[in-house]
């Protein structure tokens, strides 16, 4: 499209900034789990473009936490150009793919919203034409973005007073947490696998978890700098492991950001508060390591006690930091006709899932 020029280059020369998944560490790991990765420039700006093949002929692209956001000010503009990105892109993608997935990184920071409040996500984020709301978002839309180029003293005075007196309580209880890596990585999938079970959330295979850690070592020793920092905090008390996160940092200078990606914890000693240890040792161990800013990656979108997460959204908020409420996945069809086919089988899937599987 006008105004557009697109160029196809090598996965590797995705820059390396803040943004994780649009990385070519993150391409690289999609593409040993079913996924084809493709790299772009767009007007000289990187972008990565995730391909998954459907069976029958068909694919989808996902383009996670892409395109950033431009100069424009107007959401309704930035709108505007990913849909004449989506056109621009279509002759370089498969012949058999049916819909792009943009799922946005950009977004808008304001207060919490209250349990009364229906209007996230049209709250001035929704696309005006040309685009479908996904059934399912794949990235949480709204996070708390916490500003770590503070003092200790000045983030925790940011806290809420309940959450300072739990991470007191952790320590006078004895919470210990130690900095460990892929050797840790078994124990803590079994904590994962409890996580799992108890809160009612999917999780990907050991496997899965492990290409991470040994990924970012590969691209540690072959490319400093260009892949993320993991490390896999544990909590102990008495000798016991009762809770781990995984967290990463990723990028350089002022934009250097940290990322809890993954948390897991036992049914035992809650009372404790290891996750609070845990989440401050990671804010300390981030501040160190020169980031400026620690995303908790993920809260419900209100205040609400109804929802089914509504402990961890009081928990991450909490700490404190910046509620960003960004758009969630949106669908710009390619073939039309498939995608309402496809999107009436999406929907008969995830009325199965999160309906009849989880009354059986």
């Amino acid at each position: 499209m006008s105004g557009l020029k697109i160029e196809q280059i090598h996965l590797s020369e995705l820059e390396s900034g803040n943004n994780l998944l649009q990385t070519a560490f993150w391409g690289e790991l999609k593409s040993a789990f079913g996924w084809s990765s493709f790299a772009f420039k767009i007007n000289g700006s990187p972008l990565l473009v995730l391909v998954r093949e459907l069976g029958g002929g068909n694919s989808l692209a996902y383009v996670p936490h892409g395109p950033v956001k431009s100069e424009l000010s107007e959401i309704s503009a930035q709108w505007e150009l990913t849909a004449k990105l989506a056109e621009a892109l279509k002759p370089h993608l498969p012949p058999s793919c049916m819909f792009i997935r943009f799922d946005p990184p950009w977004g808008m920071s304001c207060p919490a919203l209250s349990s009364g409040d229906r209007s996230y996500p049209e709250a001035g984020l929704a696309p005006k034409t040309g685009f479908r709301k996904a059934l399912m978002d794949i990235q949480p839309p709204s996070t708390v973005m916490l500003d770590i180029s503070r003092t200790e003293d000045e983030i925790l005075k940011g806290m809420k007073s309940k959450t300072r007196y739990n991470i007191k309580i952790a320590a006078k209880k004895g919470v210990t947490v130690q900095t460990r890596g892929i050797e840790a990585l078994e124990s803590w999938y079994e904590l994962y696998k409890i996580t799992a079970e108890r809160d009612k959330i999917a999780l990907h295979s050991f496997d899965y978890y492990r290409s991470i850690f040994e990924l970012a070592s590969e691209y540690e020793t072959s490319t400093p700098g260009r892949g993320p920092e993991l490390r896999l905090l544990e909590a102990v008390i008495e000798g016991t492991i009762e809770a781990g996160i995984i967290i990463c940092f990723q990028g350089q200078g002022d934009a250097r950001r940290a990322t809890y990606l993954y948390g897991a914890s036992s049914n035992n000693k809650r009372n404790c508060m290891p996750s609070y240890a845990l989440q401050w040792e990671a804010v300390k161990q981030a501040s160190a390591a020169g980031c400026r800013a620690y995303d908790f990656f993920g809260i419900p979108p209100a205040d609400d006690p109804e929802h089914p997460m509504h402990g961890l959204y009081r928990f991450k908020t909490g700490f404190g930091g910046e509620i960003l409420h960004r758009p969630g996945c949106w669908d710009y069809p390619l073939k039309s006709v498939r995608y309402r086919a496809f999107r009436t089988a999406e929907k008969l899937r995830t009325y199965y899932y999160k309906k009849l599987k989880k009354k059986k």
